[in-house]
């Protein structure tokens, strides 16, 4: 073993990078092992101590269930409950302390070799923008997170000290091209130390990337200061799925137009022009006046105001072995998302869960789960 890629016996994290070492990240639509989610309880953030979300966590996990193996990952204190509900066996509960429920951003990204072996990198993580617009206070247990998947299941880790990136800003193809936003990566509270050109060669090098195409937004008003996997996400390589309005009075319009015409003007790794699809934003989404009063008031966390719109997307769904998982709203655009979604995925099968309980603690589907691939 070469000095780089040394590593004490106690900690499995090495200090190569992935790409040195002959692993890639892999698109979400190759073949999984299983989906890591985790239990929602923290109260100022869910509403009602965290049990409605609970109820549509459960669905999710369930819905996963049917096409692979699920592991939720729930405190001491939740663990009974979570066992209770999530009872199925394909999916297995094991106890683990977390900040809050996102482990699309806290979980690690799994990076694979072509003799087999899985390994993850494990950003740090700073609650989407620390001290300077994060939303909650302190996450040292959520930066745990990665580590903690890893070491239970027998992983190598990259540790990106110094280095804050979540899971759902980005999208990779799994041939060489990344898609991600500015108003996420470039932002101020995530990295500011680095250009645009040194955080591409970050990316490269642990994911095996080659191109990164930039858009400049994502959805309005999302907190996490624009995830891609919010706005637009790869279906296949080649081809995009793009959240739309065409509505020039909604404040998503200047920003889907912007995505489109940045979409339109490049070549992906493998030099195609990418073809976009688009599936229509739900709502306006907001929040009620009792749904905002049952979350719990905490200084350093991000508040609830009905007043707000909600940043919903029928895009942050997971792709699963053979099926999609995406949410639903009760909103009239529900079934014209459903359409295109079974247009564009032909050979899965299109599965509709409630998201707006999730979309109330700040995300969807897709933000929930985070897919360890196969050997």
């Amino acid at each position: 073993m070469s000095q780089r890629a040394e590593m004490s016996e106690t900690d499995m994290t090495l200090m190569s990078t992935p790409r040195g070492d002959g692993f890639r990240m892999p698109a979400e639509w190759e073949p999984h092992r299983q989906t890591w989610m985790v239990w929602p309880e923290r109260p100022d953030n869910w509403r009602l101590g965290g049990k409605p979300a609970q109820a549509a966590f459960t669905v999710v996990a369930k819905a996963i269930a049917r096409f692979e193996p699920v592991t939720v990952c729930a405190s001491a204190a939740q663990f009974e409950n979570a066992r209770a509900q999530l009872d199925h066996d394909a999916i297995r509960v094991i106890e683990m302390s977390t900040d809050d429920a996102w482990v699309r951003d806290t979980g690690p990204t799994f990076v694979t070799h072509a003799n087999g072996e899985v390994r993850g990198v494990d950003w740090a993580f700073n609650a989407w923008g620390g001290l300077d617009g994060g939303l909650y206070f302190p996450w040292q247990r959520d930066d745990q997170v990665a580590r903690k998947i890893l070491e239970i299941e027998g992983c190598k880790g990259y540790r990106t000290e110094g280095f804050v990136l979540e899971g759902g800003s980005i999208h990779v193809d799994g041939e060489g091209t990344l898609i991600t936003t500015e108003e996420c990566l470039l932002n101020r509270n995530r990295n500011p130390h680095l250009s645009r050109e040194e955080i591409e060669q970050v990316l490269a090098d642990h994911l095996a990337i080659d191109r990164v195409i930039w858009l400049p937004f994502g959805l309005y008003n999302d907190e996490t200061d624009g995830h891609v996997d919010n706005f637009c996400c790869f279906v296949r390589p080649g081809e995009v799925l793009l959240a739309w309005t065409d509505d020039p009075q909604d404040p998503n319009y200047s920003r889907c137009q912007a995505a489109k015409k940045a979409l339109s003007a490049v070549k992906d790794a493998k030099g195609r022009s990418l073809t976009v699809h688009t599936v229509p934003i739900p709502g306006p989404l907001y929040a009620s006046e009792n749904e905002c009063a049952g979350v719990d008031k905490a200084v350093g966390s991000q508040p609830r105001d009905p007043s707000v719109r909600l940043a919903g997307s029928y895009v942050n769904f997971l792709i699963v072995n053979g099926g999609v998982i995406a949410p639903s709203f009760g909103d009239p655009k529900d079934y014209e998302a459903e359409a295109i979604l079974r247009r564009i995925f032909p050979e899965h099968e299109i599965v509709l869960v409630p998201g707006r309980e999730i979309l109330l603690g700040g995300g969807n589907i897709h933000c929930i789960t985070q897919q360890q691939p196969c050997p």
